[in-house]
């Protein structure tokens, strides 16, 4: 197979074979096949908008077409890199304790995907509902106001994820590919298939739940067990080999003993990060970020990135996105982060009492706005007013429920959330009202004052970000733009520690996996990091 990295190709034409072989100075009858394997839009000013693609191409005579000396440019032998295939322990796995998956989002269902398929059986939990029932949850809450702190945006079949724009980009390095064994796992379970060649692929909050259910049912399929409304409650050594953990559904409380438990439980399991720490897993505080869920006009956003072509693109290529970055003067990282194109702002709390918002978008992304994570870093030593005692791995998550509880008062209660046009921001003053752009959050919006939550030095970093960005996208900082508080869950505020090679923490049997461990961020990291701790376990059984 040859491979053609940057093959340039008119919006709206796909290249034949033809073309293909002109380009490769080749008969057209020597070209076999032609694979699209990636494909980004390349919309700058100054030329016509044009795909770049990555293809694969099977020639008549390969080994002789690739001596030659005269080829194109990024034309090359394809390196063949085989998928991560589990291995099959047929009876063997019936010697070993059953292993045990906690949390079924994007870690915990490819972990458990791979340890069914090789035939071990593994029990899953998850301490929320069914995708089907949670989404029927999450409904009710947005229109009610009435949460269930089980079964959530943050907690539940398909992890927090489930209720994004569904992005499965990544920016880690992937040369085992393990990223496209993901995206071919997806489409087998019912993603489209143009996420195996998009350079940016999203599935959307609507499909993504169909694709859920598909893997749960497959890991039922080969013999594991998946049972909902279960969380972990307490996790102790047996001996050098086991390991103790306490579960409960909420009437009854159970012990099994296993010689693995992966635990994918998310960014937002701050009970269970609380277990940990008095069990001594050594676990560190991490840096993460919070801010604000900027909104803007969808158009502003195509007109700013498609330029004269915006109209057509937007229906040949999609609404248009965007990833913003700057240094602010106080040192801080100011930046965009699950940036959702015609999409939502969703109410996302899971404790009472606290507000915390996040962005959504449907597969068809055909929302009137824009809306994306403005963030700023936050360091261990912004933690240190929140810390109990020396060393405090959990002040992280007591900043994050500070602010989330002021949001919550600000926004009047209720869950409605606390809303400023940009405008007023930068006064410092109140907003009264909104203008062209109108919020879209799911559980209603008081017009409010965000510098009387936000820290002083994440206001101040916002405050110059908005004008910086301005620069880049026009209409970023238009007076009409607005601020929706508080988006505190972008990531988990401490790091269960693991060996970087068996990925087991400091409690043997322990496999710390995904966001809430600190090691992924986003769908796509997250689902490869749960096949690396489930091949971790499974080369155990080599040994």
């Amino acid at each position: 197979m040859i491979r053609i990295d940057q093959y340039k190709s008119p919006v709206g034409k796909a290249p034949g074979l033809e073309e293909i072989a002109k380009f490769l100075k080749v008969d057209s009858r020597s070209v076999r096949v032609c694979r699209l394997v990636r494909r980004s839009l390349d919309a700058r000013r100054g030329h016509e908008p044009q795909f770049v693609m990555v293809l694969d191409v099977e020639l008549a005579d390969e080994a002789q077409y690739l001596k030659r000396k005269n080829k194109p440019q990024g034309v090359h032998e394809k390196a063949e890199v085989p998928f991560f295939t589990p291995p099959a322990l047929g009876h063997r796995a019936a010697e070993h304790p059953v292993p045990v998956v906690v949390g079924l989002g994007p870690a915990g269902l490819f972990c458990g995907l791979m340890l069914a398929r090789a035939g071990l059986k593994p029990l899953v939990i998850e301490r929320g509902d069914p995708v089907e029932e949670r989404s029927r949850k999450v409904d009710t809450f947005w229109q009610q106001k009435s949460l269930d702190p089980e079964s959530n945006v943050q907690f539940g079949e398909g992890g927090a994820g489930t209720f994004s724009d569904g992005k499965l980009n990544t920016l880690i390095k992937d040369k085992e590919q393990l990223g496209r064994l993901v995206l071919t796992e997806m489409v087998r379970a019912g993603a489209p298939e143009e996420i195996l060649y998009e350079a940016k692929p999203h599935i959307g909050t609507d499909r993504l739940q169909g694709m859920v259910r598909q893997i749960r049912e497959e890991i039922r399929a080969l013999g594991g067990t998946v049972r909902f409304r279960t969380r972990l409650l307490d996790l102790e050594p047996v001996d050098q080999t086991l390991l103790r953990a306490t579960i409960t559904d909420g009437a009854t409380q159970e012990q099994i003993e296993t010689d693995a438990l992966f635990l994918c439980i998310g960014h937002s399991a701050r009970d269970t990060f609380s277990m940990l720490e008095q069990r001594g897993v050594e676990m560190t505080a991490k840096a993460f970020a919070m801010g604000v869920r900027v909104e803007h006009l969808q158009s502003w956003i195509d007109q700013a990135r498609y330029h004269a072509y915006a109209d057509r693109l937007r229906k040949e290529a999609g609404p248009a996105d965007y990833k913003v970055t700057y240094t602010a003067s106080n040192g801080r990282g100011v930046y965009s982060f699950c940036m959702c194109p015609g999409g939502t702002v969703v109410a996302s709390a899971s404790e009472e009492g606290r507000l915390v918002t996040n962005g959504m978008s449907r597969y068809a992304r055909d929302g009137k706005n824009a809306n994306s994570a403005l963030i700023v870093t936050v360091t261990p030593e912004d933690y240190l007013p929140y810390a109990q005692k020396e060393n405090d791995v959990l002040a992280g998550v007591r900043m994050q429920r500070d602010l989330e509880r002021r949001a919550f008062l600000l926004g009047g209660g209720a869950y409605q959330a606390p809303v400023q046009r940009v405008e007023d921001f930068h006064l410092k003053r109140a907003s009264h009202s909104f203008g062209v752009v109108e919020p879209t959050y799911t559980a209603g919006v008081t017009p409010a004052d965000l510098w009387e939550i936000l820290p002083e030095f994440m206001g101040q970093a916002l405050d110059e970000g908005l004008h910086a960005f301005e620069k880049s996208i026009h209409g970023f900082d238009h007076p009409d733009a607005l601020l929706t508080g508080i988006e505190s869950r972008t990531s988990s505020p401490v790091r269960i520690l693991r060996d970087p090679l068996t990925l087991m923490s400091s409690l043997k049997g322990l496999y710390p996996v995904g966001e809430g461990a600190g090691y992924a961020g986003g769908i796509m990291s997250a689902a490869i990091d749960g096949i690396k701790a489930a091949r971790a376990y499974l080369a155990r059984w080599a040994e």
